[in-house]
Formats: C-alpha cells, structure tokens, sequence
C-alpha cells in the first residue's frame, strides 16, 4: 500500500469504498448501465483528483490486485459455462477470439500510426491493449434482469469474452517484447503463442480434472472448507500454467468450464461462493484501477480521448467481427449485435499498466487513453445495448 496511509488508515478506506461500490451496483440497476462503470467512476471520485482526495499511484500493487481478479472472475464465468451450449458456438466462437482480436489490433494501429502520431510499435501496442473484450463486464451486464437475448449469441459473446485474453496478452507481450529487443524474431513469436495456449489449455484440463477427482473422495469434516479448497485450485491452476510459459487467465477459464461439466458433492454452494467472490473481485479491481487514475492527465489529451474510442466502437470493432464470421451463417443483425457487445474493462486497463510498469514511452498516455475507451465503452455500449437488443427484434 502506499506509504501516505497507515493500515489503519487504508482499512477504513477500503471499508468505505466497498460499502460505496455496493450501493452503487443498486443505482445501476436504475439507470440500466454496467455496474463496473459505477465502480470505475468512484475509484476516480475517491482519488487525489476527486473529491475524496485519496492518494494513490503505486502501478504494481494496482496490477497485481487487476491479475488475481480477473483469475477468479474467469474462473467464476467458467462455473457459469455449459460445454454442451459451447459447442455449437465454438468456432466461431475462437474465430472472434483469435481472428477478431488480431484484426482489431492491426486497424487500431493503422489509425494510431497515421493520424495520432504513434510508432507503428505504440500503435500495435495500444490496439493489442484494447482488442480484448472484458469478461467481467459481460458477464455483469447478462446478470441483469432488463438485458435478455437469445442463448446462443449470449454464449457467443461470453464464450469469446473469456477466451480472447490469452490473444490479447499474447500480443501486448510480444509486442512489449519487440519494443525492447529488436532481435526478437517470428520463430519466437510463434513459440510464444503455442506455449500460452498450449500451456494454458493442459494446465486447465489438468487441474479441473484433479479438482473433480478429489471433489468426490474427500470428505472434509469442515465444508467451508470446500469452497477455500477452489480458491487454492484456481491460484495453481494460474501458477502452473504462468509457470510453463503458458497462459494463467485461460487456465483458469477452462478450470472452471471442466468443474461444472462433473457432479460431486457441494458443487451448488461452491458456484454461490464463487459468485459472491467474483462481485467481491470486480468491485476491488475496478475500484482500484479507478484511483489510479488521474482525470486532469486524461483532460490533456481529450482529443485522443475522443477519437479512438470512437473508431474502436463503430469502425474496427464491426469489422472484426464481420471478418471473423463472414462464414458462420449469422444473419448481419446478430453480428451487428455481437459487435456492439464488445465491451472493454478491466482487462485492457490492467494490461495498460505493463508498459507503465516497463517504462516503455508513452506509456502514460496509452494508460490514459485505454482508460476513457473503457469509460466511453461501458457507457455508449453498455448503455445502450437493451435499446438495440428491442431495435434489432431478437430479444429471447
């Protein structure tokens, strides 16, 4: 924590943003928007800029609280995640969260690169940050009762929401990699790849397997316990598959997709713990990502501010997803939808604080601008998403 506030101090501080966070998640329920939103806006107004005159700038601390949320948030959406309704969307599914992602990517850095004055890295960096839609947002946004579609699309959507990070990871430390070794080469490039999905994938099978295997031998004399025991299983399936080079955020997606698909004892309590949890989880990050910033940087280049979300929501986002299922036989109303379902969050913002964290140049206005794209995101493609759901006639 930082050194302005004692522990006591940050208690109390934490106590009250949290209480805050809570009864903001009501208010969003009212205004039909993303409750992540919410959260995002009172980290900033408790921060050294608003008016809760909260100091806080440690980038690390910020990252690291990011990294754990997301593995349990992930792990909480795979509890939600039937394969059997998988299944019919798995390809294109992938096809949104490889194609899709690196797609993104490469436009938002043409634009980047041409008309903001980036270098074709930074461009590639800043699209790599923000191609990956954010499955904390989603899965929020699908938890409210004014926001209902049809099954599949709705799997569609979560299924790409919790699998295209690993791509979106795999880029912006490639790309961080070749900004700061220009020896880097394609065969390196490629082993990369391989070793995060590869990893990612054994590691969580792996895992999930083991889980369901003790899950129905044990018999812990205590079972509050059982719900501590996953959230051991989720920190080492991300540990193992981190460290084989692999990718812990899908690891961690696919651990919980393998539990759900067994039956075994207290497997209802466990998906209750995991759901309060991932509310815990989300709050905390968004909360905290919110604090780190500092609205009078992001005044400085509201121009950019303006201008990127913008392209990425009504331009490259589409494309994306018209390319990536131009022979998947969706009818263009549903991809239209699936593409304004695109919506950023935490994910880009903690994948923003890598290159603050390596001290790569522009570093701070890429953070900054990620920021508002998420801002912009959740209130534009959150907001707006029930009216275009009724627009679109293909409510379930």
């Amino acid at each position: 924590m930082d050194s302005h506030y004692s522990l006591d101090g940050w208690v109390l501080i934490i106590s009250l943003l949290l209480l805050l966070a809570i009864l903001a998640s009501d208010l969003s329920k009212r205004l039909k928007i993303p409750a992540p939103l919410l959260f995002l806006v009172t980290g900033m107004l408790a921060g050294s800029d608003g008016i809760g005159g909260i100091y806080f700038d440690n980038v690390e601390v910020a990252q690291r609280i990011g990294i754990i949320a997301l593995c349990f948030s992930l792990f909480s959406g795979g509890l939600d995640t039937q394969w059997r309704l998988v299944k019919p969307i798995f390809w294109p599914g992938l096809a949104l969260s490889t194609v899709g992602v690196l797609v993104s990517t490469i436009l938002v850095a043409g634009f980047a690169y041409y008309l903001l004055e980036f270098s074709l890295l930074e461009g590639l960096l800043l699209g790599a940050i923000i191609s990956a839609t954010d499955a904390a947002a989603i899965f929020s946004l699908f938890r409210s009762r004014y926001f209902l579609i049809k099954r599949e699309l709705r799997m569609l959507v979560e299924f790409e929401s919790g699998s295209n990070d690993p791509m979106a990871i795999l880029l912006v430390f490639i790309i961080l990699q070749m900004m700061q070794d220009p020896k880097f080469t394609p065969l390196s490039l490629s082993t990369m790849f391989l070793a995060q999905v590869i990893g990612g994938l054994t590691i969580g099978v792996l895992v999930g397997k083991l889980a369901v295997f003790l899950f129905r031998r044990m018999k812990l004399e205590y079972r509050e316990l059982y719900p501590v025991f996953t959230i051991a299983l989720v920190l080492l399936a991300y540990g193992a598959a981190a460290a084989i080079g692999g990718s812990g955020f899908l690891a961690t997606y696919l651990l919980g997709i393998v539990i759900y698909q067994h039956d075994f004892h207290h497997k209802y309590n466990i998906k209750k713990f995991h759901a309060a949890l991932t509310w815990l989880c989300e709050i905390s990050m968004f909360l905290v990502l919110g604090l780190l910033v500092f609205p009078t940087q992001i005044n400085e280049i509201f121009n950019l501010n303006l201008v990127v979300p913008f392209f990425l929501i009504f331009f490259a986002r589409p494309v994306s997803v018209f390319v990536s299922l131009a022979f998947s036989g969706y009818p263009i109303k549903e991809k239209l939808l699936v593409s304004w379902l695109g919506l950023r969050g935490a994910v880009p913002i903690v994948l923003a604080t890598f290159p603050m964290v390596m001290g790569i140049p522009k570093a701070n206005t890429i953070f900054n601008l990620v920021f508002f794209v998420v801002l912009i995101s959740f209130l534009i493609q959150g907001g707006l998403a029930p009216r275009l759901i009724k627009w679109l006639k293909i409510e379930h």
